[in-house]
């Protein structure tokens, strides 16, 4: 039995349901409606939302209103962590034209997924990030980077740490500010959070820079999110109704809910700063709003109660 006594007080929940949720599932959420669940969840008392992507409409055509969902939400985000996702220049181009505070880079721990989702080599795709973060970070913004397929890629099996560690040491160098780790097909188990997390420490990278990212695809999300937490974690990303997936990942499923989550942290008397109430009212909503099965457990016992 672990001891509880070197738990955390408080966990960050990144919520990223707006974003990487939205943009695998089949339907496409209305601009008014989007901004109507980003206020609820803000509303919720979620510290940080993700909560737009400036990809090419044709690429991922669930996001394509980011320009015009930033100028709706535009009053949130001089009040609420928000950050959007940027691939490119033309794509920080757009987010600079924005009163948003965070951007988001996305690498990939794997050449193939790389070339997948990219469009480039991992290190082609790190080259045209670099004038990037740079010039957001001279322009006062933080940015959070992104690694997929951290612990294992569908072509290429088990991913070795020295590959992670070795695309977050360039992009540390760069200047993010925080690092989310991605399990984006959902096979790490316990011991592979620990080895990955002692490879950063190999590289004299700070626990308190990394926040963790898994998918639940083979049911382990909850346990590896237990496990970075007791290794000192304290950022941990998760998605409304347990929405989401990757379209260049097929086998990747939908993320960690951020109903489960919310219930395991309170229930191990850590905080969050969530109305878990207004959390579950938050999933009825959306469900019957744009008819989804919501994908927490927590939410379906207990909203159906």
């Amino acid at each position: 039995m672990f001891d509880r006594s070197t738990l955390p007080n408080s966990v960050t929940i990144y919520e990223v349901g707006p974003r990487d949720g939205l943009q695998n599932e089949k339907f496409v959420l209305p601009t008014l409606l989007k901004v109507e669940l980003i206020k609820r969840l803000a509303s919720t008392g979620i510290p940080a939302i993700e909560v737009a992507s400036f990809v090419r409409a044709d690429l991922v055509p669930a996001l394509a209103d980011a320009d015009e969902l930033l100028l709706e939400i535009a009053p949130l985000l001089s009040t609420h962590r928000m950050s959007a996702l940027v691939p490119n220049q033309k794509g920080l181009d757009r987010a600079l034209k924005t009163e948003l505070r965070e951007i988001a880079v996305f690498a990939s721990a794997t050449e193939s997924f790389s070339k997948a989702n990219l469009n480039n080599s991992v290190a082609d795709s790190l080259d045209i990030f670099t004038p990037v973060i740079r010039q957001a970070r001279d322009s006062g913004l933080d940015v959070r980077g992104y690694i997929s397929m951290c612990f294992g890629d569908p072509l290429e099996g088990k991913v070795s740490t020295k590959q992670v560690v070795d695309v977050a040491e360039r992009l540390f160098g760069d200047g993010i500010t925080q690092l989310s780790i991605g399990d984006t097909i959902g096979t790490a188990t316990p011991g592979d959070v620990v080895d990955l997390l002692a490879a950063f420490d190999s590289r004299a990278i700070p626990r308190s820079l990394l926040a963790v990212h898994f998918h639940d695809t083979y049911g382990q999300a909850l346990s590896n999110t237990l496990t970075a937490i007791l290794e000192g974690i304290t950022t941990v990303d998760s998605s409304i109704a347990g929405l989401g997936g990757c379209p260049f990942a097929k086998s990747a499923t939908g993320n960690l809910a951020t109903e489960d989550l919310v219930w395991q942290l309170h229930g191990l008397g850590i905080s969050t700063g969530i109305d878990f109430q207004a959390l579950l009212d938050t999933s009825a909503w959306l469900a019957e709003k744009v008819g989804i099965n919501i994908r927490s457990k927590a939410a379906i016992a207990l909203i159906n109660q």
